[in-house]
């Protein structure tokens, strides 16, 4: 088992599970004690998640619908954490190169996805003794360029989002937070990511809400 022990026993629920960062967090989660549920768009898919994480509760549904979500919400009962790593790459071409449908695109994985689990699982998140939330950004956010604009933009929108919600457990002057973390390229950095996720309620709240931490590996300055 994980040195982690803060997380045994808590129930958290990953976004976009069949990833290979996904993979790596449910493994990382499950080692630690923690109730692993996976939601992903393709049931099929989400068996992978077995192999890592042999206990964990499969979920299909399409987190771009509210009503799904909602209904999600209600089939799982309630949660500790939301890690949700649903996203993708659409880019390139100059700023002429920004298509109306690589936003749409963007638009509907990074931030709609983001928007629905995160309202309809706000309330679980306010009531635990120690929700945690956590997405994934880009440096890009910081360094936009042309040809990434609408990737970057999404971005911003999702990190803008989760520190929107950071703010309102703040308010409610509860036990949870929220966590951004930041990397150039998710590649060769997922086992760092699970480490960190894993980490998140070992934490006092205080210390985690609205961070933006920044994973980088060895090899970058």
């Amino acid at each position: 088992m994980s040195a982690s022990l803060a997380v045994a026993g808590r129930t958290v629920l990953i976004a976009g599970a069949t990833s290979t960062a996904g993979l790596a967090v449910a493994s990382s989660l499950a080692d630690a004690g923690a109730r692993v549920v996976a939601v992903g768009s393709n049931l099929a898919r989400l068996q992978s998640v077995l192999a890592v994480a042999p206990e964990a509760a499969l979920y299909e549904c399409d987190l771009t619908d509210f009503a799904a979500v909602t209904a999600l919400a209600s089939a799982i009962g309630p949660i500790d954490g939301l890690i949700h790593l649903v996203g993708g790459w659409r880019g390139g071409g100059g700023l002429a190169g920004q298509t109306d449908a690589d936003w749409d695109f963007l638009h509907s994985h990074v931030v709609t996805t983001l928007r629905n689990t995160t309202r309809a699982f706000n309330a679980d998140l306010l009531a635990s003794s120690a929700g945690r939330l956590a997405i994934v950004s880009s440096v890009s956010v910081d360094q936009p360029s042309a040809g990434g604009a609408n990737y970057a933009a999404a971005k911003s929108a999702a990190e803008t989002w989760v520190r929107a919600v950071g703010a309102g457990f703040a308010k409610a002057g509860v036990t949870a937070a929220a966590a951004i973390f930041v990397v150039r390229s998710l590649e060769g950095l997922e086992a760092e990511l699970a480490t960190r996720v894993t980490g998140l309620w070992d934490e006092a709240a205080a210390s985690v809400n609205n961070s933006r931490v920044l994973l980088k590996a060895d090899t970058e300055t």
